[in-house]
C-alpha cells in the first residue's frame, strides 16, 4: 500500500481500538517512528496529516529536524540515549525523550539543561519488563526510590513511563507489560506523583493490545514507512 493508506489504516485502527476500550481517541498520541527513513518520506508523512515523529540517532534526527524546521513538525527521541549525548539531545529540542533509563542519565540531563538555560523538559522513565540483555531501563523495584530522588530537580519534568516487551509473533503476549506499566503508573501518582500519566507503550505488532491497557503514546513505524532494510545495529531495532 502507498504510505498515505498506511496512515490511514494505522489511524482507523488506533481509533477503533480507542473506542473497543471505551477511550476517546484523542487521547492517544500517534508517534510515528521515522529513523532511518528519508527526509522525503517524513515529509510526505507530514504532508498526509502526521504530526509527532520519533528518532533514535541524534544526528540523524538533527537533519530531519533541520530539514522540516518549518513546518509544526514534532519530535520525540525514542532510542537509547547515552550520557555523552545528553547535551546534544537537548539542544535538539525534543518535545519529548521517552527513553530516560537509569539516574545517572536523568541527572546528567538535569545538570546540562541548567546549563543550557532549558526551562523545562518533559521525560518518560523507561521501565525493563523483561530480561532480555538487549532491553534498558529501571527496574520496577527501583522506580519509586528514584522519582523520589528526583523530586528537587528543577529542569526535567518526569511525566510518564515507558517500556518495551519482548517480542512476539502473538500481541496478546505483551499484554501483561504493558499491564505491568499502567499499573506502576497509577501506583506512583498515589504516591503523590500527580505529573506521572504518560504511557509510552505498543508498536506495529502490538499497539492495538497496548491502548486497550491505556496507553498514551503509541509508537509506530513500520505499518507506517513499512519494513526497514539493512539494519544491523541491535540498537536500530528499538522502539519500533
Amino acid at each position: 500500500m502507498a504510505m498515505e493508506e498506511n496512515i490511514a489504516s494505522v489511524l482507523g485502527r488506533i481509533k477503533s481500538a480507542a473506542l473497543a476500550a471505551g477511550r476517546n481517541p484523542e487521547e492517544l498520541t500517534l508517534v510515528a517512528v521515522s529513523k532511518t527513513a528519508p527526509v522525503q518520506s517524513v515529509k510526505r508523512a507530514f504532508g498526509a496529516g502526521l504530526a509527532v515523529f520519533g528518532e533514535n540517532r541524534i544526528q540523524e534526527a538533527g537533519e530531519k529536524m533541520q530539514a522540516l524546521k518549518a513546518t509544526p513538525a514534532r519530535w520525540h527521541f525514542i532510542g537509547h540515549l547515552q550520557t555523552n549525548k545528553a547535551r546534544a539531545a537537548l539542544k535538539l529540542g525534543f518535545e519529548l525523550i521517552h527513553s530516560v533509563d537509569s539516574e545517572r542519565l536523568f541527572f546528567e540531563l538535569e545538570k546540562q539543561a541548567a546549563l543550557l538555560n532549558i526551562e523545562a523538559q518533559d521525560v518518560l522513565v523507561e521501565i525493563k519488563l523483561s530480561h532480555e540483555p538487549s532491553k534498558h531501563g529501571l527496574m520496577p523495584e527501583e522506580l519509586f526510590g528514584f522519582l523520589e530522588k528526583s523530586r528537587g530537580a528543577k529542569h526535567i519534568n518526569i511525566v510518564g513511563l515507558m517500556t518495551m516487551p519482548p517480542w512476539s509473533e502473538d500481541s496478546g503476549a505483551a499484554r501483561p507489560y504493558f499491564r505491568k506499566l499502567r499499573e506502576l503508573r497509577d501506583e506512583a501518582r498515589r504516591r503523590g506523583f500527580s505529573g506521572i500519566g504518560a504511557l509510552s507503550m505498543g508498536m506495529s505488532g502490538d499497539f492495538e493490545v497496548a491502548i486497550a491497557e491505556g496507553a498514551t503514546l503509541v509508537r509506530v513505524g513500520e505499518a507506517i514507512f513499512g519494513a526497514r532494510k539493512n539494519e544491523k545495529e541491535p540498537e536500530a531495532f528499538e522502539n519500533d
